[in-house]
């Protein structure tokens, strides 16, 4: 499984609605008790009412504005991109469909369904509660990544699919792999497993979301980002490397880097200041391989993309990196 290299496809989403009313347990995202239509391209699949993914003294959680810069920082840097540009890979709409990685959130009562996974020795196994119409990274005919994430928000339980595919009108899935993840937890994948994500972590956790960003002007963890050409190795709290490169210079799987505390945010529109802020305060982590300094987001039809696309400003050589230690090589 650790020969396995993923490309992020920055793409998409499926529309889907009246699940609420058909039973499928779909949460509703307006405040009408008649659980009417899901406009899953306004908020990216569904609210967690301001409630924090994993507790606080979660990695994807924790406070690293003072932590120490590696010492091979700048080699690492100018790697990935020197000169290169932030990139938002998501926003509202791109190629004709919902531009970023969707997710829905689901209530307890959603029915669980068998999944089948190629790599099947590192995927928890089903059934995983995943409505029939579970949006799709890059739309239902996608050759993409295909992630399908699916929140319960009644148990606090993550389920990531990687290139998904319904069967038999969603009644089961095919899927490239999987990982649950207790959301009330710490708990790490094994050592050397991979997840939906190539780095063997949760993709949801490091999303910007317009229901933070915008709405509670505040993200309060960690953003998830890819980088083109990654090493043969990871780092705390990435559990699985993607690449046959060993130099020291390329950076592994769960590196995280910071924005240099002294770049000037307060040009910027108000919600992109939020997603600065976060990178200054709990930084960004090399999740998958794909383009480089492109940085992760669920779609959401409210996002101004001309307001995101001012992250473009944003070059390689505004981070640093933090102090890595243990760096797994096998």
């Amino acid at each position: 499984m650790k020969g396995r290299m993923k490309f992020t496809s920055g793409l998409c989403m499926l529309l889907f609605g009246l699940l609420w009313c058909l039973g499928c347990g779909i949460l509703s995202n307006d405040d009408d008790d008649s659980g009417g239509d899901q406009d899953v391209t306004r908020n990216g699949g569904g609210t967690l009412d301001g409630k924090q993914i994993f507790p606080s003294d979660n990695p994807w959680n924790t406070d690293i504005s003072n932590a120490a810069v590696d010492p091979n920082s700048e080699a690492l840097i100018r790697s990935m991109g020197w000169d290169a540009a932030l990139h938002p890979d998501f926003g509202t709409v791109w190629n004709g469909a919902p531009n970023g990685i969707p997710y829905v959130v689901v209530t307890g009562q959603q029915a669980k369904v068998p999944v089948s996974f190629t790599y099947n020795d590192e995927s928890d196994p089903g059934p995983y509660p995943i409505p029939p119409e579970a949006p799709i990274e890059g739309g239902p005919n996608s050759n993409g990544d295909r992630h399908v994430l699916v929140i319960d928000k009644d148990n606090w339980m993550l389920y990531e699919l990687f290139a998904a595919y319904p069967q038999d009108g969603g009644t089961s899935w095919r899927a490239g792999s999987g990982a649950i993840f207790d959301l009330s937890s710490n708990n790490l994948r094994p050592a050397g497993w991979t997840s939906a994500d190539a780095a063997g972590l949760p993709i949801f956790p490091g999303l910007v979301r317009y229901e933070e960003a915008v709405e509670q002007k505040e993200i309060r963890h960690a953003l998830r980002f890819t980088c083109a050409v990654t090493r043969r190795a990871y780092v705390h709290p990435a559990r699985h490397f993607a690449s046959i490169r060993t130099e020291t210079n390329l950076p592994p799987m769960g590196m995280r880097v910071r924005l240099k505390a002294n770049y000037d945010v307060s040009t910027f529109p108000a919600e992109v200041q939020v997603i600065l802020l976060a990178l200054k305060k709990y930084g960004m982590i090399v999740a998958d391989n794909g383009s480089s300094w492109f940085i992760s987001g669920a779609p959401d039809s409210r996002w101004s993309d001309d307001n995101l696309h001012t992250l473009q400003s944003v070059k390689g050589k505004n981070f640093e990196v933090l102090k890595m230690e243990n760096v797994i090589t096998d």
